[in-house]
């Protein structure tokens, strides 16, 4: 199915900024040469402009790539602006990402990790 994206394993997201201007072949340089991932791996890439307010997504689907494009009419992302990095993220950070909201919720109930927690 094209861009079904709610198979992706994991969801990385390219902290700071990255040009617009790249396509599906830039996208995955960067996650191959910056990030020392595989574009071709079961994930999903997020990537957002300067502005904040469009944001591209990169997802192999087993036969070719998906790029999906999206763009605020009234608000921003609330991007991380760390330095060019990339970080893993949860189906729930994701969640509130797109909901506009930061990825870090200071009021929510955070899991506890059991083996680290004994």
């Amino acid at each position: 199915m094209l861009g079904d994206i709610s198979k992706a394993e994991k969801v990385y997201i390219a902290t700071g900024y990255t040009d617009m201007r790249k396509s599906i072949d830039g996208l995955a340089a960067i996650v191959q040469q910056n990030f020392e991932l595989n574009p071709f791996q079961n994930s999903l890439f997020l990537f957002c402009g300067r502005k904040r307010d469009r944001m591209k997504a990169l997802y192999w689907e087993g036969d070719g790539f998906v790029l999906l494009y999206k763009r605020l009419e009234n608000g921003c992302f609330q991007w991380p602006q760390d330095a060019q990095a990339v970080k893993c993220i949860t189906p729930r950070e994701f969640r509130w990402l797109m909901e506009g909201l930061s990825l870090n919720q200071p009021k929510a109930v955070k899991k506890v990790d059991v083996q680290n927690a004994l």
